[in-house]
């Protein structure tokens, strides 16, 4: 039988190729039966390691015997292209074709020719194999498994072989193995999943929410019920496998190459017969995804299945992307039910981070108080707005438990630095007082030298108990709040009713008179922070009238010192610079369409890059009517 390289599966060549690789290296002239064996279980992704996995073999222990086994054969003195094929290696290749014929394959893959290798009844390779109880009926078993329904047709057949199992994680799995972080304050959500995904039509939930309201945590929190059985009767047993886009489109060089590994996921979902859920974080991204010239895209490949009910997706997004995406496409927007997620309050946000706390302290081996907890909400909703909770909050502990740690592991201090220093000296100078048997003088030295160990032992010891101190509190945080916005730390923790009580005295010290207004002005600071002002509006707005040089811009400056421990904390905006009626643009940014429109404005990115800060519309008058409107 005359089998040509065309007739075999590209991992298959792979194979062939990378055992007369071997057979090269070790310097041997006839391409046997042991070479291919070693060449299968080289290849990372192959057929033969997932046949070992599936039947519990340890792969190297078979490589080191091979290797063994290989070392004994005999070599040539010289290099030579020259390769003679040994009997076995044919009738190994002539069962292999044999094996392919009766699975029903067009071509001859790897798991072809590892049944054929198991048939072998002598040599080194059935020597190795009988004695790690790997038998022909034994492969056939972990095959089937392996690749179920699938059969090689195409050259690439073979790398469709457990798909879900390549580009995908089983969330269910990891809950069973405690490996999924807890979901609390989340139950009306992971509640209406359930319901929609039991429903007879439109049953794919999507959850749409802003960037860290925990969107994600929902649908692993619906694996944990899963796994705990505290769901409905329909969803029992069921598996939840999160589907990775990005490696599923990763590599795919050719055309239809990301079509082949989209569809041969969707048809291992369909041979679970309904017992796979597929979770799609950023779910708009299969809009477009795979998608080139002469190509169609992930959205268009589901579609089918998803009218038929072949494929149940649970989806997050945000809803800007939904509405960008997802909506356009009546087609596919008509296949899902959105779910809103809000933000959660404060109360079950601190709530979140009770029960996450055991992880992060088990992570960074500190202990994390309760007001840390509650300040990390706190103080990050109120000083950072661009983000949202819980995110921001539990961003704010891990780091925070992160520097602590960092900080209980710093290099030695300089006194103890200092110390291994004095101690090489006096005992390189006691060795030189021996040598020169000048025993007094190695005897005082030694003396010093002792006590020095000592006093070094001693520092080491304090540094490594006060190292041991590694407590996340409420000033752990404020201190982090205060690098991140640049706000003081103290200003942060001091209490309002104390920052707020001596406002005028502190005011006075860097502007003289003008009682009237510094009075106005404390006690407009002092209504917002007694809540008796929209909180999305600014703390006050004042208009400082006056001649040149009463104190009006130094009064801005010393309300930035007083509120943000820093008069730097304050954006001047010369308004002589807007009285053209189009200057408006350059303050709040240009309409789309224009110009400069990604750029954002003066005012407006400085406000958006640091909130906190006194903004200083300096010479007012000279602004040009629109201008006052835009404000």
């Amino acid at each position: 039988m005359v089998l040509r390289p065309e007739n075999f599966t590209e991992q298959a060549r792979e194979a062939m190729g990378a055992s007369q690789e071997i057979l090269r290296q070790l310097q041997h002239s006839q391409w046997d039966s042991e070479h291919i064996l070693m060449a299968l279980l080289d290849q990372d992704k192959g057929v033969a390691i997932d046949i070992m996995t599936e039947m519990g073999v340890y792969v190297d222990a078979i490589k080191t015997r091979l290797t063994a086994i290989l070392g004994k054969a005999p070599k040539v003195a010289s290099q030579t292209n020259q390769i003679f094929v040994t009997p076995r290696v044919e009738a190994l290749l002539n069962r292999s074709k044999v094996e392919a014929d009766r699975l029903g394959d067009d071509f001859i893959g790897t798991e072809h020719l590892f049944i054929a290798l198991t048939q072998e009844e002598q040599g080194g390779v059935a020597e190795v194999l009988k004695q790690h109880n790997v038998d022909t009926e034994r492969v056939y078993q972990a095959l089937q498994k392996i690749r179920g329904d699938h059969r090689l047709d195409d050259p690439s057949a073979e790398n469709r072989y457990r798909s879900l199992e390549r580009f995908s994680i089983d969330l269910t799995q990891l809950a069973r193995d405690g490996k999924l972080d807890p979901v609390v304050g989340r139950e009306m959500e992971v509640a209406r999943a359930m319901q929609t995904l039991i429903r007879r039509t439109k049953n794919n939930p999507v959850m749409i929410g802003g960037a860290g309201v925990g969107k994600t945590a929902i649908a692993e929190g619906l694996a944990q019920a899963i796994v705990g059985g505290n769901v409905p009767e329909e969803l029992a047993g069921r598996r939840l496998l999160a589907l990775d886009m990005g490696s599923l489109v990763a590599g795919a060089k050719f055309r239809g190459e990301f079509e082949e590994r989209l569809k041969a996921v969707m048809d291992e979902i369909k041979q679970a017969q309904g017992e796979i859920i597929l979770f799609i974080d950023e779910i708009h991204t299969v809009v477009g995804a795979g998608a080139a010239e002469g190509a169609i895209d992930a959205s268009n490949l589901m579609k089918p299945a998803l009218s038929r009910g072949e494929l149940q997706c649970l989806g997050a997004t945000t809803e800007d992307e939904y509405r960008r995406y997802i909506e356009k496409d009546a087609a596919l927007e008509r296949r899902f039910q959105p779910i809103l997620v809000e933000e959660p309050d404060t109360e079950i946000a601190v709530d979140m981070l009770k029960a996450l706390r055991p992880k992060y302290e088990a992570h960074h081996n500190v202990k994390i108080l309760d007001d840390a907890l509650v300040s990390a909400v706190r103080l990050s909703q109120r000083y950072i707005s661009d983000r949202l909770l819980p995110d921001k909050a539990v961003d704010l502990i891990d780091e925070a438990a992160s520097k602590l740690r960092m900080d209980a592991q710093a290099l030695p201090s300089e006194e103890i630095r200092e110390q291994e220093a004095e101690l090489d000296r006096l005992e390189n100078e006691e060795r030189s007082a021996s040598q020169r048997a000048d025993y007094e003088q190695a005897a005082e030295l030694r003396s010093e030298r002792l006590r020095m160990q000592f006093e070094y032992e001693q520092a080491c010891a304090d540094s490594t108990g006060n190292a041991g101190e590694t407590e996340v509190t409420s000033e752990s945080i404020g201190s982090l709040i205060a690098t991140w916005t640049g706000i003081p730390v103290d200003r942060l923790l001091e209490s309002e009713a104390e920052k707020l009580l001596h406002m005028e005295e502190r005011l006075h010290d860097r502007v003289i008179g003008q009682e009237a207004a510094i009075v106005a002005v404390s006690d407009a600071v002092r209504r917002a922070r007694a809540s008796l002002k929209d909180p999305k509006r600014p703390i006050g707005s004042f208009i400082f009238l006056g001649p040149t040089g009463v104190g009006k811009t130094e009064l801005a400056r010393s309300l930035a010192d007083y509120l943000f421990d820093d008069e730097s904390n304050m954006v001047r905006i010369d308004m002589s610079e807007y009285q053209e009626k189009h200057t408006v643009s350059r303050l709040i940014g240009a309409p789309p369409g224009y110009v400069g429109f990604e750029e954002g404005g003066q005012l407006t990115e400085a406000v958006r890059r640091r909130p906190f800060r006194v903004v200083l519309f300096d010479e007012i008058e000279k602004a040009h009517p629109d201008v006052f409107n835009a404000l």
